[in-house]
């Protein structure tokens, strides 16, 4: 029987389409990029508001690629649906975040195992504080990629910001507490996959850092930032 929630505003991929693991930039050049850099066959299952998202294979394995768009509403939506809608299992977010950490640079990339935030995102799980967490089978098998690749992952906390241009400044008091960069999306997607008994993780790469003001110009953000997509696709 077919699911009555497919295609939802959001996604008109047809039942199917979506492989059981989807990586996850926020960009939808990257996640082009992405498709048509691995994957053999990609083909485009969604263009819906012009997030494209695409599925193909990768050394033999099906895999996905979709954007989730910027910020924490934005991935909540298309988290949801994959998740619940479209039988995804596993959702990888690949994408970029600006260093707090003195032990992180540029280029740098970061596992998320937690996400502190500032977002009420969480509040309809539970009227308090919640903590959300990644994936430890994701974040273990993630750490091993890289290391086999000759890459040390920098592993810790994520501060996921509803804020771009945050006038409380609160990255000094973060940096005290050992987070490691800031981002915009994982809170949201660990909340979303915990609630569906998924699986999540972030892999992000550091392309700016907030304290030492070194920045990436946005092309090299686009699509220089290889080494957490082939992790992301080694575990896909």
């Amino acid at each position: 029987m077919a699911n009555p929630n497919i295609p939802t505003p959001h996604i008109t991929a047809k039942e199917g389409d979506f492989a059981r693991t989807v990586l996850m930039p926020g960009d939808p050049l990257r996640a082009r990029f992405i498709a048509e850099t691995y994957f053999e066959n990609p083909v485009l299952v969604n263009n819906t508001r012009g997030v494209q998202g695409y599925t193909g294979t990768y050394k033999g394995k099906r895999v996905s690629v979709m954007a989730s768009g910027m910020g924490m509403p934005s991935i909540g939506i298309y988290s949801y649906e994959l998740f619940n809608f479209y039988g995804v299992d596993n959702i990888i977010r690949v994408g970029t975040a600006g260093g707090i950490g003195d032990n992180v640079k540029v280029r740098d990339v970061v596992m998320g195992m937690s996400a502190y935030t500032n977002s009420n995102f969480g509040r309809q799980f539970f009227d308090g504080n919640v903590a959300p967490c990644c994936s430890f089978k994701l974040l273990d098998a993630a750490v091993s990629a890289a290391r086999r690749m000759g890459i040390e992952p920098n592993v810790g906390a994520l501060y996921s910001s509803d804020i771009f241009y945050d006038e409380a400044g609160g990255a000094g008091k973060l940096k005290k507490l050992g987070v490691l960069a800031v981002e915009m999306e994982a809170a949201a997607l660990y909340l979303n996959a915990a609630r569906a008994g998924k699986n999540a993780l972030a892999i992000c790469t550091i392309s700016d850092h907030i304290f030492t003001g070194e920045a990436l110009p946005a092309e090299e953000r686009q699509i220089g930032f290889t080494q957490m997509m082939e992790i992301a696709l080694d575990i896909a």
